[in-house]
């Protein structure tokens, strides 16, 4: 009823202000007529200037208000047109539905522009009638009905001038409009979120929804409403990050690096969290990343970057960052530097991903951790890699294995070396010194290869000095030549590895030799001192009657062999074919000559009734203990868990060897 009533006082006044401007139009031209005929009477009547002098100035005025009605002539006009399409789209709009949106946006977009051009020429007429009202009221015309007329005009043009605010407080047309263009935009959003789990296939919003959420973020950013949208948006998005992080099962991000049990463990946590990153960035994070561009990419960049970095909280990208920073604070060692290259070849692989994503200033958290992240990585790293000659020093107090074989620290820098320098570890580590040396200022002059060869040759170099101070620890000087001879053929079997290579050959051709020569030593100084017992020699060796010479003969190599069997059993040659070898050549020296022995004196030993308990063993017996020398102990010591490398031994060098055991 209000309106109603309301707009049949509009139209009253929309006649009134017509009837006014019309008779202020016949009164403008009644004063042209009344003007020409005073210029008339003035060229006559010379005498009578002076008395018509009020009529001349009361002319003057009527001119100046002519052209004041007629500037606001067309804006009234307008206003009048501008209403009645108001009133028009009103009635449109308040019969609409969201269920047509093409219509409803475009009702909603025609409403906004003929309010604001109702306002527009409100404020127009308005600054005219205001004129032509101070004109009035100083004039002769105070008093006249004509200006109470354009008093009430002005006063209908500000209530017209006032439908727009009233449009879009609360209540109004234009801003329930508004609401229900929200509230379409929750409902299609949370539809399809509630429905799709971010997928790593495709867009977890159809391109129908997406086009229709596009419409409805235009047509609210133009009436300022876009607030309420965005964080909308942010949380269904963010929603369904968090229902796909449910899967990945990411509590290690929540363990402090502490309360890791073993190595073994942390190490499969920074496995996975590698996977997961990856994941997370390329796949997930780049939806969503699409999803804003294309749902705000209208509304500017700032907008939508804002919100994406919102929904980047929710995939938990600080706790990634913040999981690889807590492991460079973990205690330094070797198998760290590993991990730190794993992060970093992580973070290397997603590094353009950061740069796109995270560009901006509404990612500036993300900047600073990936940052401090990738510094700790970098500076942790080299850190490890310098101190690693004098962490091998450190080792040089500690005792040699007992049963003279690899030491479990050349068997890991060995391994360590080859695996750091292979394709998994090694481009990362050149990018790194690069990065730390460019930090500095202060590049290699013959690059970071090269710088890397010379930190390897100084750890190398450590390794061997550490080989002969631990040969000096044997009190068995048969010992100290198996330990040396073990460590130089490991190292010969460097051949065709990551750490030969950048060895070289001579240093592998050096190994090998050394291998040879105190293998020939140790043959020299153990079984060579056993044969003599067997031959003529020992004659000289026993000054006792020619009966019991043999028994007592025998009865001194049995000792003497068991003496050393008992012994060397505990003793292990770490690479398999060499033990092999040097298994075979101490048969070939000893079994013949103790088979040769017992032949010749084997019917003397048998006619003496005592005789037989000398003869503790047969050629065969022999033969088979001598066969099963220098088994690795499994388990027991660090030095059989090594990985073997196994390569021909050359057939001249083994004979040179059975040579040298023959011959004593």
């Amino acid at each position: 009823m209000a309106d109603v009533e309301r707009f049949e006082k509009l139209k009253a006044t929309q006649q009134l202000l017509k009837a006014s401007l019309e008779k202020s139009t016949a009164l403008s031209s009644a004063i042209d007529e009344t003007g020409s005929r005073l210029e008339g009477m003035k060229q006559r009547l010379p005498s009578l200037e002076a008395a018509m002098r009020p009529i001349t100035m009361q002319r003057c005025g009527y001119s100046a208000i002519r052209d004041q009605i007629n500037g606001a002539i067309g804006p009234a006009a307008a206003v009048l047109k501008a209403y009645d399409v108001v009133r028009e789209l009103e009635k449109s709009l308040s019969s609409a539905s969201c269920s047509d949106l093409p219509a409803y946006l475009s009702a909603t977009k025609r409403l906004e522009e003929a309010l604001r051009f109702l306002a527009d020429n409100c404020e127009l007429a308005t600054q005219w009638l205001q004129d032509i009202v101070e004109f009035l009221e100083g004039s002769a015309f105070a008093n006249d009905r004509s200006l109470l007329s354009v008093k009430k005009a002005l006063r209908i043009l500000q209530e017209l001038h006032a439908i727009e605010g009233s449009a879009r407080s609360d209540g109004g047309l234009l801003n329930e409009a508004f609401n229900e263009l929200e509230a379409e935009f929750i409902i299609s959003l949370m539809e399809s979120s509630a429905t799709t789990i971010t997928s790593i296939a495709s867009s977890p919003l159809s391109v129908l929804v997406i086009q229709k959420l596009q419409a409805i973020v235009e047509r609210l950013n133009a009436a300022d409403r876009l607030e309420k949208c965005i964080f909308v948006y942010t949380e269904a998005r963010s929603l369904s990050a968090r229902r796909s992080l449910q899967a990945l099962d990411l509590d290690y991000l929540d363990i402090e690096i502490t309360e890791f049990v073993d190595r073994q463990s942390i190490d499969s946590c920074i496995d996975q969290w590698g996977k997961h990153l990856e994941l997370v960035v390329k796949h997930l994070l780049e939806l969503e990343y699409k999803l804003c561009n294309n749902v705000f990419e209208k509304v500017g960049s700032d907008a939508w970057k804002c919100c994406f970095a919102r929904i980047s909280q929710e995939f938990r990208l600080a706790s990634f960052l913040q999981f690889g920073t807590n492991v460079t604070k973990m205690k330094k060692d070797p198998i760290k530097l590993l991990k730190l290259l794993d992060i970093f070849t992580v973070m290397e692989n997603l590094r353009l991903n950061f740069n796109r994503l995270f560009g901006g200033k509404a990612c500036d958290e993300i900047q600073t951790l990936t940052r401090d992240l990738i510094k700790r990585v970098v500076i942790g790293a080299c850190e490890i890699l310098w101190e690693l000659p004098s962490q091998v020093e450190l080792q040089r107090r500690f005792s040699p294995p007992s049963d003279g074989g690899v030491p479990g620290l050349v068997s890991f820098i060995t391994n360590y070396y080859n695996k750091l320098l292979g394709d998994d570890y090694r481009p990362s580590l050149i990018q790194v010194l690069q990065i730390h040396q460019s930090w500095k200022q202060d590049v290699y002059d013959d690059g970071d290869d090269d710088a890397l060869s010379h930190q390897i040759y100084s750890t190398m170099k450590e390794v061997g000095l550490n080989l002969d101070a631990w040969s000096k620890a044997y009190e068995d000087i048969s010992l100290s030549y198996l330990f040396m001879m073990n460590n130089h053929c490991h190292f010969s079997q460097m051949k065709g590895t990551n750490l030969g290579d950048i060895m070289g050959d001579s240093w592998l051709e050096a190994h090998e030799k050394y291998k040879d020569y105190y293998a020939a030593l140790y043959l020299r100084e153990s079984w060579g001192k056993l044969l003599p017992l067997l031959s003529q020699k020992g004659l000289i060796s026993f000054p006792f009657d020619h009966q019991d010479f043999d028994n007592k003969l025998l009865k001194a190599f049995n000792e003497a062999f068991d003496e050393r069997y008992k012994k060397h059993s505990n003793w292990v040659i770490s690479d398999e074919r060499l033990r092999q070898k040097v298994c075979q050549l101490l048969v070939q020296a000893v079994v013949p000559v103790y088979r040769s022995y017992m032949h010749k004196y084997g019917v003397l030993v048998e006619q003496d009734a005592s005789g037989s308990k000398y003869i503790k063993h047969t050629a065969q017996s022999l033969e088979k203990m001598l066969s099963s020398l220098f088994q690795p102990k499994i388990g027991k010591y660090s030095s059989t868990k090594h990985i073997r490398f196994i390569g021909k031994l050359k057939h001249v060098v083994m004979n040179q060897l059975h040579v040298t055991l023959t011959a004593m």
